[in-house]
C-alpha cells in the first residue's frame, strides 16, 4: 500500500496519541470525582466502549485523508495485432464474393472495429516480398485506411512476411539464421498475435516454417486464417488461366508451431463470421486502486456506533 500524502501518517499518529492520552486523563479525573461523591463508575463496557469507537475511528479518518493506494491486478485484453494480408495474384480468385483479398478486407474491418482501443492494430502487406503498410498504434482509422488501400498482384512469400512481422514487432531487424548457427536473440514478446489472411498458396521465399519457430521462440502467436475454397477457382495472370484452390496444410502448420489456430472460411459470410473466433491474449495490468472511501467508510460507521451508544448509555452523544 502506498500514500500520496505520506506526511498525514505522523499527524494521524500524533493526533491519535494526544487524543487516547487526553482520554485516559479524563477519564481518571471522572472516577475520583465519582469516588468522591460516593458514586460507582459504571461498568467497563458502557464506560468506555462510545469513546473507543470514537478513537478507533479517528485514526482510519485521517489515515484516509492521506489517500491510501492499493495496486490490483486488472486482466484486460491489451497488446499489438499485425494484420497480414496475403496480396498474390491467386487472391483475385472469386471463389470468395467478390474476391478472396475482398472478402479478407471485409472480414479484416469488422475485426479492427471491435477491438479496444488497448489494441494497436499494423497492417502488413505481402507478395514476393513483405511491406509493413500501418505501423501498429491505436489509431485504428488509419489501420482501417491501409486494409482499403490492398491490391493484389506477384507471388507469395509466407516466410518473409512473418519475418518482417517478427522486426516490426521487436523493432529489429530478423533473418533466418545460417545452417547451424544459433537463432537470433528476439526478446518475449507474449502480447503480440499476428493475423494471417492467405489462401495457403506459397510460391518461394524463407523456410516458412523455420520462421514460424523463431516466431514461436519469441512468444509471438500467428493466427492463420484460410481465404477460399479448396474446390477453388481461376485466376488470369499475363493472359494466362492459372487455377487456384486454398490449401490450409501450410496455414495450419504455421498457426499450430506458434500456438496459434487455423481458421478456415469458405465464403464472404462465414469469412467474417470467423474473425470473430480470433483468439486474443488476455494480458494482466497493475493499476492503482485508491482506498480513501472504504477508510471513510469505516470512520463514519464506527463514529455513528460510538454516537448512537454514547446517547442510548449516557444520554449524550459522546
Amino acid at each position: 500500500m502506498s500514500f500520496l500524502y505520506p506526511l498525514v501518517l505522523v499527524v494521524a499518529l500524533l493526533v491519535t496519541a494526544a487524543a487516547v492520552l487526553a482520554y485516559g486523563t479524563m477519564q481518571k479525573r471522572r472516577s475520583a470525582a465519582m469516588r468522591r461523591l460516593g458514586f460507582a463508575p459504571a461498568g467497563a463496557v458502557r464506560r468506555h466502549l462510545p469513546y473507543a469507537f470514537v478513537l478507533i475511528a479517528l485514526p482510519i479518518l485521517l489515515v484516509g485523508l492521506a489517500r491510501p493506494q492499493a495496486e490490483v491486478t486488472v486482466p484486460r485484453v491489451s497488446g499489438t495485432v499485425l494484420l497480414a494480408f496475403d496480396v498474390s495474384n491467386s487472391m483475385q480468385a472469386g471463389d470468395v464474393q467478390p474476391s478472396r483479398l475482398g472478402a479478407a478486407q471485409a472480414a479484416a474491418k469488422e475485426f479492427v472495429d471491435d477491438q479496444p482501443s488497448t489494441v494497436d492494430v499494423g497492417v502488413l502487406v505481402f507478395g514476393d516480398q513483405a511491406l509493413l503498410t500501418q505501423a501498429p498504434s491505436d489509431d485504428h482509422q488509419a489501420a482501417l485506411a491501409a486494409i482499403d488501400r490492398l491490391s493484389a498482384g506477384g507471388g507469395t512469400s509466407l516466410g518473409q512476411a512473418i519475418l518482417v512481422a517478427l522486426g516490426t514487432i521487436t523493432g529489429k531487424t530478423v533473418a533466418l539464421p545460417d545452417e547451424g548457427a544459433a537463432p537470433p536473440d528476439l526478446g518475449y514478446w507474449p502480447s503480440a498475435t499476428v493475423v494471417v489472411f492467405s489462401d495457403g498458396q506459397e510460391t518461394g521465399g524463407p523456410d516458412v516454417v523455420a520462421a514460424a519457430e523463431l516466431a514461436a521462440a519469441a512468444g509471438v502467436r500467428i493466427q492463420t486464417v484460410g481465404v477460399g475454397t479448396e474446390r477453388g477457382a481461376t485466376v488470369e495472370v499475363d493472359g494466362f488461366q492459372l487455377g487456384t484452390a486454398l490449401d490450409p496444410a501450410l496455414l495450419t502448420s504455421v498457426a499450430r508451431t506458434t500456438g496459434g489456430a487455423y481458421l478456415p472460411a469458405g465464403d464472404a459470410a462465414t469469412l467474417t463470421d470467423t474473425t470473430k473466433g480470433i483468439d486474443l491474449r488476455l494480458t494482466a495490468k497493475k493499476e492503482p486502486l485508491e482506498l480513501t472511501a472504504p477508510f471513510a467508510g469505516a470512520a463514519l460507521l464506527l463514529l455513528m456506533l460510538g454516537a448512537v451508544l454514547g446517547s442510548r448509555w449516557h444520554g449524550r452523544i459522546i
